[in-house]
This record gives C-alpha cells, structure tokens and sequence, in this order.
C-alpha cells in the first residue's frame, strides 16, 4: 500500500502537487478524482459494510460509536461526548435517550452543576462493549492487513482538516 503523505508545510499548496486535482480544472474536474468525495463514499460504504453486523446487535452506527466513545472515558457529559463525534445536541440528545432506553447507558445531573447531563455506560453496555465486534468490522472493510495503515491515514487527514478549519475560524461556517 502506497504511503500517504497527510500534513504539508504552511506555504505549500496541495492542489499543485496533484496531477488529476480537480482544483485545477479542466480534464482532472471529474467526481472521481475529489478526495472529499472519495471519504463521503467510503463513508457511505463502511455504513453499508456495518450495517448487518451492528444489526445483530440492535444498534445503528452512531449508536455503536457512542458507546464505544463512553467505554474509552466513563463518566462524561453530553457536551464533551457531542465534541468527540461531531454531533450536535439535536441529534446526540435522542440517540441517547434511545441507548438509556435500551437499558446501555445513563444519564444523570451532575452534582457539581445541574445543567450538565452527564452519561455512563450501565454494565449492560459495558457487556455489550467488551462482546467486541470489532475484528468482524475490520474484516467487513475488506482491508485485511492495510487496516491499520489507512485508518491512522485517514485520521492524519481529518486532523489536518480541523487543524486548518481553526486557523481559519470563518471557514467553517
């Protein structure tokens, strides 16, 4: 597997190093060659891939994400585990509800501060967490060996996103 280069100097342009970059325009312009288009697909595609392993276990992907987020730091608030996955209350808020209903997690006031809600995972969920699904996701990839090597890639990629998004705070909205 080809090494992937993710993090480049300040006064580089990516675009110009990309031969088939459809920044450039012309016969690179094609959907194919987006690299954003590439990661919404493969999003797409690991759903799909997911999907009848996360069923057996009644959880959706969100879902799933969610716990393993809470077995990774117990006790947290709604607020710091919406950060982690990138949800927005709105859509954080039922997925929990759904999960404490399923008898998986718990939420409570915090002591200190009654306005925060914070979540744990209830031992039925822990149980759940430590069944470990996860060798028949990566298998479900159909990666193999270079699982590894293209999660750390795509992670490399994401962080230099959020990195450049908060020098630039007006490009995110």
């Amino acid at each position: 597997m080809p090494k992937i280069a993710t993090k480049t100097s300040e006064s580089e342009n990516p675009a110009t190093h990309l031969p088939d970059s459809p920044q450039k325009g012309g016969e690179g312009r094609k959907l194919a060659n987006f690299l954003c288009f590439s990661i919404y697909s493969a999003n797409l595609a690991f759903g799909r891939a997911y999907k009848p392993i996360l069923d057996k276990l009644g959880l959706t992907y969100t879902q799933y994400i969610a716990l393993v987020a809470l077995s990774e730091e117990g006790d947290q608030t709604v607020g710091a585990l919406g950060e982690k996955l990138f949800l927005e209350s709105n859509t954080l808020t039922p997925l929990l509800k759904k999960l404490e209903a399923m008898g998986y997690i718990r939420r409570h006031r915090d002591s200190a501060d009654e306005r925060q809600v914070r979540v744990s995972l209830t031992p039925a969920g822990r149980e759940l967490i430590d069944a470990d699904p996860t060798a028949s996701l990566v298998e479900a990839t159909g990666l193999g060996e270079d699982f590894s090597a293209v999660q750390k890639s795509v992670a490399g990629i994401r962080d230099n996103l959020l990195r450049a998004m908060r020098a630039k705070p007006d490009a995110a909205e």
